[in-house]
């Protein structure tokens, strides 16, 4: 659903309903408030305008860590049964490991979340890439392209969590919803078996060079190479 025009309830002046704050009065105005697509709700709306499920949050007291880009505190925040910290001024959010996962769980029926570590930077220009400091540690975090086909980039510490930028949540939940979880194994089992396939072409080109210039190979030698071509693919159909 497109944002709508409302008014600011502090000055009066006209925003958008996804606005995080007032371009004139600097008033917070819009939140991530939905349990259900963690989309922005504007401030005092009873249900989601991107879902239409009912809003749901509630505030605690600020948390020592800064947000990455803005390095103003961040809040303490719980959407429903998920708990994460928002910046009060970009609407970034920080999601620990083990939060981010639940919410992945949730909405996949307790599927296996892909594992961001293997992602690739993807859809995004080289001069827009920008890293960022992990709000806990402080070391710069990796830029992963959740599920590796997402299109949604976020960025990621392997050790404590992952931040992501206004809206990028609700487009990963959006993704999974859409069988992008699913449809990503498929591609990377495909993509497995293709490698498996052009291994064996190169293998079996190998052999036939060395037998050419007088090498031969043993049983016990060709069943290892063969083991070792399939043993990729045994390990992602097990996941």
């Amino acid at each position: 659903m497109n944002a709508a025009t409302l008014n600011c309830p502090s000055c009066g002046a006209a925003v958008s309903t996804d606005a995080p704050n007032c371009l004139f009065c600097k008033s917070r105005l819009a939140t991530v408030a939905c349990p259900s697509c963690f989309g922005m709700i504007f401030q005092g709306s009873r249900h989601c305008q991107h879902c239409g499920a009912r809003a749901q949050r509630a505030e605690s007291a600020t948390v020592a860590h800064k947000c990455p880009r803005c390095r103003v505190e961040l809040g303490q925040v719980t959407v429903g049964q998920a708990d994460f910290q928002d910046c009060p001024q970009c609407a970034g959010l920080w999601l620990d490991k083990e939060s981010f996962e639940r919410v992945c769980q949730e909405r996949e029926q307790q599927a296996a979340v892909l594992d961001f570590g293997a992602g690739a930077i993807q859809s995004v220009a080289a001069a827009k890439i920008n890293y960022i400091p992990c709000p806990h540690c402080g070391v710069l975090m990796n830029r992963t392209n959740f599920a590796r086909y997402s299109g949604v980039v976020v960025d990621n510490c392997r050790a404590h969590g992952t931040w992501f930028d206004r809206d990028e949540l609700r487009q990963i939940v959006e993704f999974i919803r859409q069988g992008g979880l699913d449809q990503a194994r498929t591609r990377e089992k495909e993509k497995l078996i293709e490698e498996r396939r052009a291994l064996e072409l190169e293998q079996t080109i190998a052999v036939r060079q060395d037998r050419l210039h007088g090498r031969s190979y043993g049983f016990e030698e060709r069943q290892r190479m063969m083991a070792d071509l399939a043993g990729g693919l045994v390990r992602l159909f097990r996941r």
